[in-house]
């Protein structure tokens, strides 16, 4: 048999060598996995950051014009008025009732809904405000009786809301 040359420190050496490698390397690891963490966070963030700010730009377009076509709605108003009052054989009512196509259809275009609704239709507190209540026969309580101003929504978003009289309950 040949003699070996096994030194006791020798080996707990190796042993502590070893057993700190593994340490190292778990270490190593543990760091590895923390930083793969780290990045899909941050990537997310950034995914999170890109579509808020997509979807800022897609409001910001798509309300733009929000003051202009709010500047406009007396205009609207006063067109209205000048037709309601009109005489039917009067000429200044063509014009004005091509003027008001006009503005209405170039508001439509960017967006804005006329809301007009009629006696009858139902009260809608997201697009109606209701000014007084009135006894209306024929009218089912609770319904429009009447309209006192049109109101318009801007691409889904309420810009004013009509004006009605709602019937009065029994």
């Amino acid at each position: 048999m040949t003699p070996t040359n096994q030194d006791p420190m020798q080996d707990a050496m190796d042993v502590a060598d070893d057993a700190s490698q593994i340490d190292e390397t778990e270490a190593l690891r543990a760091e590895l996995e923390q930083l793969k963490a780290q990045s899909l966070l941050e990537r997310a963030d950034l995914e999170n950051q890109r579509k808020r700010m997509a979807r800022e730009l897609d409001n910001a377009r798509r309300f733009a014009n929000e003051r202009l076509l709010g500047d406009l709605l007396p205009v609207l108003d006063s067109l209205d008025a000048g037709l309601a009052n009109a005489p039917a054989d009067d000429p200044l009512r063509a014009g004005l009732e091509l003027t008001q196509r006009q503005l209405l259809r170039v508001a439509e275009i960017n967006g804005l809904v006329t809301v007009a609704p009629v006696a009858g239709d139902a009260f809608n507190p997201e697009h109606h405000q209701a000014m007084s209540m009135i006894d209306a026969p024929g009218v089912a309580p609770g319904a429009i009786a009447q309209l006192f101003q049109k109101g318009y929504v801007l691409n889904e978003r309420l810009l004013r809301p009509a004006l009605v009289v709602v019937a009065k309950h029994d």
